[in-house]
């Protein structure tokens, strides 16, 4: 059974202040996840790295020193996911990843705004008034919005509020503590697919379980 998670995750910016913010956030979007562990005697931990880059090398780095846990790498897509996670992310970035095993491996796609701006109601409480709902995207499957339209989406929503127009840095940690994740695995496949393995693996069967 595994006793320690560790999740490497993009984002966050340069600094450990700024990277301990989106944890925080990352930590309650993910709360069920860490619920789950707790009752499981599993400790999970999230991993901000701040570039992609350095999310994959410290993913690669924790495959030898942390042999004991199981490693996680989530990082942006960037682009349409047309393939699995991992032949996607050694085609786009050239990344070596033939030691982990498929389930370690995750996406945000095409970015973790998307997951997001899966919950309009959320979003529209946190900025409040002169919140432009009407410019996000309201195709059902977010993964199929460029990472463009998104961020454009973000900014056409949120430049009039008070709190100004969506800034990663700013906003993204307390946006995460507020958005539903049930919305977000509805809309985006591989949000569903990272919170079902996750919780698998927690599992002392290993099996896939809705308890993220």
């Amino acid at each position: 059974m595994v006793r320690l998670v560790l999740i490497h995750i993009e984002g966050g910016g340069p600094t450990r202040k700024t990277q301990t913010r989106l944890r925080e956030g990352f930590d309650s979007f993910c709360r069920a996840l860490k619920e789950l562990a707790e009752r499981r005697g599993v400790r999970l931990r999230f991993n901000l790295a701040g570039s992609r880059e350095q999310a994959c090398q410290d993913f690669q780095t924790a495959l030898q020193t942390h042999a004991d846990a199981w490693n996680v790498l989530l990082v942006d897509s960037e682009s349409e996911v047309t393939i699995n996670p991992r032949a996607h992310l050694e085609q786009r970035d050239g990344w070596d990843l033939s030691k982990p095993e498929e389930g370690q491996i995750h996406l945000m796609a095409q970015c973790m705004e998307a997951w997001l701006v899966s919950d309009p109601e959320a979003l529209g409480l946190y900025y409040g008034q002169r919140f432009n709902v009407s410019a996000l995207p309201t195709r059902q499957n977010l993964e199929e919005e460029p990472k463009t339209q998104i961020y454009a989406a973000l900014e056409a929503a949120t430049r009039q509020t008070q709190k100004g127009a969506y800034a990663k840095i700013k906003h993204a940690s307390e946006l995460l503590k507020r958005v539903s994740r049930e919305k977000a695995k509805a809309r985006c496949p591989h949000c569903r697919r990272f919170f079902e393995t996750v919780a698998g693996t927690i599992q002392a069967d290993g099996q896939t379980t809705e308890d993220g």
